[in-house]
């Protein structure tokens, strides 16, 4: 069955079920695993994986900044709407046992998942060393120096990188196939530093592979199939932050048997690997460390100040009283 088919079918069989407003949110929840589907390339519910349910929660809760409750309400839904499937044989059995709903204890906790920004210089300066100006050290400095989403840094075309002028223009054109997560309110001009320029250039004229994506389009980041997928970024992050990349497993784990050392399938399953958002979320608590004023964070980085507040700054109290007293004159 496809996918919005499925969902369609779930609705109205629960429509004598629940009240109107329990069924419409029901729809606004189901309505991003039919575009997460679309994206995927998966065209029928019987293709679906127990890595699928992993993949889209992580791909949801990305997408949608959601906190721990929300993104539980979300997956609670799918849980329910993938066992009304498995009844009618559409998905692979017990399907529904990996979708994996977030525990809640004590008041709404927002997720901590962060990159510590001393581990996010060592990346860099690893990648620097050993995979200089590749596309996956472009990735990295894109989301760890300005906080771009994976929709953003996957949108981007060669033309809306300027060298000489030292900025990168994120522009939304969901016609073509890069939707930003904000639409066209997400639209703007981010300055890059001399160094991320000098990435960029050395990436542009030695290692970007010249090729058009699907629409006709330049991508700036590419590979032999064309434009970046945003599940590439995704495992790249996954994979870049894993501690044994530049030292020694700190989990006791047989380096040669782990598969989320070697595997680019599974590298989620590190227990110190992060996904782009935790980056992002790191990137942009740096920001702030460094006393850069929240409007100013906040027009760079696509996010409302009151979002950055609740989601994003991870600053403790202490930091965020020092933060003050620069400003304040006793």
């Amino acid at each position: 069955m496809k996918p919005a088919k499925a969902v369609n079918t779930y609705i109205e069989n629960r429509r004598s079920e629940v009240t109107e407003e329990t069924l419409q949110s029901h729809i606004y929840r189901l309505r991003p695993f039919i575009r997460w589907c679309g994206e995927q390339e998966i065209s029928e519910t019987t293709d679906l994986s127990t890595r699928d349910m992993h993949e889209y929660r992580v791909w949801r809760r990305e997408d949608g900044d959601l906190s721990p409750a929300s993104e539980k309400t979300q997956m609670d839904t799918i849980r329910v709407f993938i066992r009304f499937l498995e009844r009618l044989n559409e998905v692979q059995d017990d399907l529904s046992e990996a979708v994996v709903s977030p525990a809640l204890s004590g008041t709404d906790k927002r997720s901590e998942d962060i990159l510590d920004p001393d581990v996010g210089q060592e990346i860099e300066e690893y990648l620097s060393t050993y995979q200089y100006a590749s596309s996956r050290h472009i990735a990295f400095m894109l989301m760890w120096r300005t906080a771009m989403r994976t929709s953003a840094v996957r949108a981007l075309d060669i033309n809306d990188y300027d060298s000489d002028e030292q900025y990168i223009e994120i522009t939304n054109r969901p016609e073509s196939g890069t939707r930003l997560k904000n639409g066209d309110s997400g639209e703007r001009f981010v300055a890059v530093s001399e160094e991320l320029c000098d990435v960029l250039d050395a990436y542009c004229s030695e290692n970007r592979i010249d090729i058009l994506d699907d629409h006709g389009r330049e991508p700036l980041l590419t590979t032999s199939y064309g434009r970046i997928s945003k599940n590439t970024i995704r495992s790249w992050a996954y994979r870049l932050t894993q501690p044994c990349m530049m030292s020694d497993c700190p989990h006791d784990r047989d380096e040669d048997e782990c598969r989320a050392a070697h595997s680019t399938d599974y590298p989620f399953e590190c227990p110190s690997s992060v996904a782009p958002h935790a980056i992002r979320r790191g990137s942009i608590t740096g920001m702030l460390r460094d006393d850069v004023p929240t409007p100013v964070v906040s027009d760079r980085v696509d996010a409302e100040e009151e979002t950055l507040d609740e989601h994003y700054d991870k600053r403790s109290k202490r930091e965020k009283m020092e933060t003050r007293r620069e400003y304040i004159d006793f």
